[in-house]
């Protein structure tokens, strides 16, 4: 059940200094590398990427309004240079993004188990396509996820459309890979569930 809006909603989204609406607010001050969240939820794990990573520069894509209100008026407690959100769904920002993203992430994103909804993953042929439009060079990917049937749908979906598996864990906090929770990731491990992880790379060396 999606969730009911917050009533600040309206004025926290309208107020927004960091919210991209144009291609002109899409300009950072200066030419760091890009990463992407889709389907940032209510912002804990941008909100710490950027604050850790001051030399990157972060988008926070969230197709719901109401959980972006959320995100936002948290982050609105920091003056961060190098984090920017969008309220959109993904598959209309080809051409806002086309060529911009170095990074990827998927975290705990909606695994649509019946086989008729198969388009609607994050993984799918289709979305994977419309990322390739996205990336400036080598397709980069992150994902995280509780859902073992995703992730095994995930690591087929990315090697069939020519990615290679460079990092992977079926128990990502049992390992020293670098990570920062989401909001899902924290209820979850909590209760006693195992945190899967990939970083998927496909090398591109031809001009697009």
């Amino acid at each position: 059940m999606r969730m009911r809006s917050p009533k600040y909603k309206d004025e926290v989204i309208n107020n927004c200094t960091f919210l991209i609406n144009r291609e002109d607010d899409l300009n950072f001050p200066n030419n760091n590398p890009l990463h992407i969240e889709i389907g940032m939820g209510k912002g804990n794990f941008i909100l710490n990427m950027a604050l850790n990573n001051p030399n990157i520069n972060f988008i926070g894509i969230e197709k719901y309004s109401s959980v972006a209100s959320i995100a936002i008026k948290k982050i609105q407690e920091y003056d961060l240079p190098n984090l920017k959100i969008i309220i959109s769904d993904v598959m209309n920002l080809e051409e806002l993004l086309k060529n911009k993203v170095d990074v990827i992430y998927l975290n705990f994103s909606d695994p649509w188990p019946k086989k008729r909804h198969e388009k609607r993953r994050l993984t799918s042929p289709s979305f994977l396509e419309l990322y390739t439009k996205l990336f400036k060079e080598d397709n980069i990917i992150i994902q995280k996820t509780d859902n073992d049937d995703l992730f095994e749908y995930s690591l087929d979906s990315l090697k069939e459309y020519g990615y290679e598996i460079k990092e992977i864990s079926y128990d990502l906090h049992s390992t020293s890979i670098p990570n920062i929770m989401t909001e899902y990731e924290e209820k979850f491990s909590k209760g006693g569930i195992k945190i899967k992880y990939l970083k998927a790379v496909k090398e591109i060396d031809i001009i697009k």
